[in-house]
């Protein structure tokens, strides 16, 4: 997206579902095996009642978004604050909410409002900060 074009209060949102698959192959791209993601009968035990997906695999499907749809091919992420809010369960739909919050024209940098949104409610909320360069 031109960056001249881009406009402080301007959102984008994408649908995303939390798969199965998705877990497993986070789990094994970073280690992180915590029976709370891989085990069902473990996470039965627990104060959710089932298995629910990393909360770093939620937050970086923000990232697909910066980089893939708004502002979109060439963004170039540099900061994230995060809050994990609520957990995300396996199977559920997640919308991703950006919205851009302040402009930095001489640097060419955007912050933007970073929310993931399950069930109704906030489940992460944040602040990213990304750069575009000159195409």
């Amino acid at each position: 997206m031109n960056f001249d074009k881009i406009e402080i209060g301007q959102n984008f949102e994408s649908d995303i579902t939390v798969t199965d698959e998705m877990v497993k192959e986070f789990a094994k791209i970073t280690g992180d095996n915590n029976p709370l993601h891989l085990d069902e009968e473990f996470a039965k035990k627990t104060q959710f009642g089932k298995r629910i997906a990393h909360g770093m695999l939620v937050a970086s499907l923000i990232s697909k978004v910066l980089g893939r749809d708004f502002p979109g091919p060439g963004t170039v992420y540099v900061s994230q604050f995060i809050q994990f809010r609520k957990p995300v369960y396996i199977g559920e739909d997640v919308k991703i909410r950006i919205e851009v919050k302040d402009k930095k024209v001489e640097k060419r940098r955007l912050i933007l409002d970073t929310t993931v949104m399950a069930g109704g409610r906030a489940v992460i909320t944040g602040e990213a900060e990304v750069y575009l360069p000159e195409q």
